[in-house]
């Protein structure tokens, strides 16, 4: 387009999902949305407002002023050829990108360009702005990007150089000419994620870490929720300023108090509300004003109570971040940093646990507290802890991208009630759990917010994370055995613990509890009810030190009470004296105040790294230590760097041979061209699909009448079997809808008419008979929260009927897929049985490697169900597949950065 062309007067409405909240890479938030007509005042000030040398390097020359014809052009765009973006805080712009189509013969390119406020260069603003023009042109059809930059402005050829592209560069004189191409590649990914993993951990650690604190609805009474957090915060260790602020008091506890945040002479890093929901208005009002970096919202009365509150906790964080803010509740507990350094307790929590290498996350309130004093009565000591209550804004995806760079941390306990973004939280903790384990326990109803609405399946959610490799616990005693366990002592190695006690009951309820867990635990090694503490140095040494143990659980339980601290004493001395890398769990029964974590080094029960976790009873050490073995061998695959920012296992990166991906995309293109908002695909177009990725559907014919039913009989080769095709016949349980072993022609001829009459549709599937085998069903659906999800899962009504099934989230390694074949109850089965023999199960695995290569292939692809497949000795044959197409959907997850 030339300058000589004209533009709308009455412009395209701006697309409403092009706005965003992004955090910048000082973890602050900034608003970015499309440009509009209305932008034109503010457009102009902030470019009168840009220093001489940030127009220079813009616009290669002093430009003072916007001229109307160019202010007029670049304010009305057509969100197609011409896109504008702005980025704003509050109502101010502080940072503009555009890009406009050239005319390159039928090329589909653009120039793009951007400028950012000076006090706003170095927040990755430009970055952003990329990102989201490359995602606009992207929607349009737009396939290179092109940009004039000056070769002295190295700061923006920084920002394309490191945006991921693979960029051509030309010079001409003093100006550069860069050139690339914006489809995804794994690098822009791979930036991407790494951005916003720094981003957020950035934004959370600016919360734990403030150097200023105002408390709103400060009090002297320690009844009132304002002035709970107030005495914790100056009756703990914190370093930083604490502000009051009551506007009818002159001091609180005795430090000078403010009429509202305004009134504070100092910068405010952190404002705590403890104020009334009706007043939230108001008070933030003040914050906004004060330039508050966050927020957190102690206040009840939103989303908790009800759709009613719904609306004021979104307009909530809607103006915090519209202003930079980051809001963690409402409904909060509070946040802690026992670091120090900080000493931060801005919480409501009467006990805090002392300083350890634990983070924890919770979204409950009330159970926070009781959740800090069971970690406080275990010795469990934390590095930081957030409740953020109804999780508005600030979540535990956050948390875990904090937490991934926080050399405090080791272990991560998170305790969800909801998710806002469960297919970020998959990728997030697949990355972090290869360095730091992560514990989660949830209620029964598990809610998802967002685009995913609704609850999310149990059985999905929870194959999926340990697919992802958390460890899921049942409640939180069991998080807090894990942890103990993690926190403190090796992973194990293997599968077999050592058992070592002086109760042969116990000892032999612990072997039974181990197996029943999958563990492999030998003979225990039963000390008898009189042993010593000798005996007991002598046999956990021994244990320690043999070849074919992972593990020990060491039992203590005297017919007689009797002093155990000779007993503790001995254990520690032996994992002391035996160098080594296998984990130690006690019982101690009827104890005398044996503490939870035994010290292998330090007086009394100083929870440091090596310190033997102890359990109540036998039964929980078992259940923990099978908890964690399973995380080990999780950990224990081999894995490559992944373009989603997280780790692969290394066979991701062989795709199964027979593969004409091109032909798939070119039938899909032409499929979606012709249905356009998607369809199901008829049986033979679905056989085309399944062919191009080398998945084989047992052949068959559709037929009308009975003398077609026969010829197709004779040309597939008899036997063969006759079906009906309506989706309602083929969903019955009892089979009344399939004739099989049809060897003669009137068989078939009677069986398509009785079919008929039975069914009421002459549309019938005449197919080859398949060798006999184990049926099976293999479906992949579009799961809103997780995206593509793989079922599997042995057929028949009663194993329907308990929901046996297996899921995995896509793409599948073969590893995974092998894990999926194996994990229904039922799978054993598969191994073969006194009636029947071994199924060929890489057959099966195969074929869930192919559909899991369609899906990565396609993402039109909304459903694909294989059922049944008939696993046998010699193959795995699929009798029918049914697929669905459509638009991709939305995936906030997968394009530019963005808050959820």
């Amino acid at each position: 387009m030339t300058e000589s062309e004209t533009v709308p007067d009455d412009p395209a409405p701006a697309p409403q999902h092009w706005h965003a909240d992004v955090l910048a890479s000082d973890g602050g938030v900034v608003r970015l949305r499309p440009i509009t007509p209305a932008d034109a005042d503010e457009l102009q000030r902030f470019h009168t407002a840009l220093s001489e040398r940030t127009r220079y390097l813009r616009y290669f020359g002093p430009y003072p002023r916007i001229s109307p014809k160019d202010l007029y052009r670049t304010t009305h765009v057509d969100y197609r050829d011409r896109v504008g973006l702005v980025v704003v805080l509050g109502d101010s712009i502080i940072a503009v990108g555009r890009y406009e189509l050239l005319d390159r013969s039928g090329k589909r390119s653009a120039e793009v360009a951007f400028v950012v406020a000076d006090g706003h260069q170095g927040r990755g603003l430009g970055s952003i702005l990329l990102e989201h023009l490359a995602g606009a042109a992207a929607e349009n059809g737009i396939e290179t990007f092109v940009a004039e930059v000056l070769a002295e402005n190295t700061v923006m050829v920084t920002v394309f150089r490191e945006a991921g592209y693979q960029v051509e560069r030309s010079r001409d004189g003093s100006v550069l000419h860069l050139e690339f191409a914006i489809d995804p590649t794994e690098a822009l990914r791979s930036v991407r994620n790494a951005r916003e993993r720094a981003s957020e951990a950035r934004s959370v650690g600016n919360l734990l870490a403030p150097r200023s604190v105002a408390v709103i609805g400060a009090t002297p009474s320690t009844g009132r929720v304002g002035g709970v957090v107030l005495a914790n915060l100056l009756d703990g260790s914190y370093h930083g300023a604490v502000y009051p602020v009551n506007p009818g008091r002159r001091s609180v506890r005795g430090v000078h108090a403010y009429p509202t945040v305004r009134d504070i002479p100092e910068e405010v890093d952190l404002a705590v509300v403890a104020v009334p929901a009706a007043e939230i208005g108001s008070v933030l009002d003040d914050c906004m004003a004060k330039g508050v970096k966050g927020l957190l919202v102690l206040s009840a009365g939103f989303s908790e109570t009800g759709e009613q509150g719904r609306g004021p906790e979104a307009g909530l964080v809607a103006a915090a971040r519209g202003h930079g803010m980051r809001v963690v509740g409402p409904s909060a507990l509070g946040i802690a940093n026992t670091d120090p350094a900080i000493g931060l307790n801005a919480t409501l929590a009467s006990v805090l646990p002392g300083r350890g290498r634990i983070g924890f996350f919770c979204q409950s309130g009330p159970l926070g507290v009781a959740i800090l004093a069971e970690a406080a009565t275990r010795n469990l000591g934390l590095s930081t802890f957030v409740s953020a209550g109804n999780r508005a804004d600030v979540s535990g995806n956050d948390l875990l991208q904090y937490w991934d760079t926080d050399a405090d941390t080791d272990v991560i306990l998170l305790y969800l009630e909801s998710f806002g973004n469960p297919r970020k939280f998959s990728r997030i903790a697949r990355r972090v759990a290869r360095n730091k384990p992560i514990v989660a326990v949830s209620p029964s109803r598990l809610a998802a917010r967002g685009d995913s609405g609704g609850e999310l399946d149990r059985a999905v959610v929870r194959d999926l994370f340990a697919q992802s490799g958390v460890v899921q616990a049942e409640s939180i005693s069991e998080m807090f055995d894990c942890a103990a366990l993690l926190g403190y002592q090796p992973l194990p190695r293997g599968p077999r613990p050592a058992i070592v006690g002086n109760s042969t009951a116990l000892n032999w309820l612990t072997a039974d509890a181990a197996r029943s867990e999958g563990l492999s635990a030998a003979e225990p090694v039963d000390l008898g009810p009189q042993a010593t503490p000798e005996d007991y140095l002598t046999a956990v040494t021994a244990a320690l030190r043999a070849d074919e143990t992972d593990a020990v659980i060491v039992i203590f339980a005297p017919p007689i009470p009797v002093p155990q601290t000779g007993y503790a004493e001995a254990i520690r001395t032996a994992v002391a004296t035996v160098s080594g890398d296998k984990p130690v769990l006690t019982t101690f029964a009827g104890g005398d105040g044996i503490p939870d974590l035994l010290a292998v080094r330090g007086p009394g029960a100083a929870a440091i790294r090596g310190s033997i976790p102890s359990f109540p009873d036998p039964a929980r050490a078992v259940r923990a230590l099978a908890r964690v073995q399973r995380y080990a061998r999780w950990r224990d695959r081999p894995v490559t760097p992944g373009h989603d920012g997280t780790t692969r296992p290394e066979a991701d990166l062989c795709r199964p041979a027979g593969i004409d991906s091109e032909r798939a995309v070119a039938l899909m293109a032409r499929w979606m061209g012709d249905s356009g908002g998607g369809r199901r695909l008829a049986d033979d177009e679905t056989v085309a699909l399944l062919a191009c990725y080398g998945i084989s559907v047992v052949d068959f014919r559709a037929v009308r009448d009975a003398d077609s039913a026969v010829a197709a009989a004779g040309e597939l080769g008899f036997p063969v079997a006759a079906k009906a095709t309506n989706e309602s016949w083929r969903r019955r349980p009892d089979m009344s809808w399939v004739r099989l072993d049809l060897w003669r022609p009137e068989a078939v001829r009677q069986a398509y008419r009785d079919l008929v009459e039975l069914c009421g549709d002459p549309l019938l599937h005449i197919q080859r008979m398949a060798p006999k085998g184990v049926g099976c069903v293999l479906r992949v659906q579009d799961d809103p929260a997780f995206g593509s999800v793989i079922e599997f899962g042995l057929s028949g009504p009663i194993i329907e009927l308990l929901g046996d099934r297996a899921y995995r989230a896509l793409p599948l390694s073969a590893e995974e897929a092998a894990a999926l074949i194996d994990a229904p109850r039922a799978a054993p089965l598969l191994n073969g049985t006194p009636a029947s023999p071994r199924v060929d199960k890489a057959a099966l695995i195969d074929l869930t490697r192919r559909i899991s290569a369609l899906f990565d292939d396609l993402p039109e692809m909304r459903e694909l169900s294989c059922e049944p497949v008939l696993a046998s000795p010699e193959s795995a044959a699929i009798l029918y597949a049914r697929a669905r197409i459509g638009p991709q959907p939305s995936r906030f997850d997968t394009g530019p950065r963005r808050l959820g």
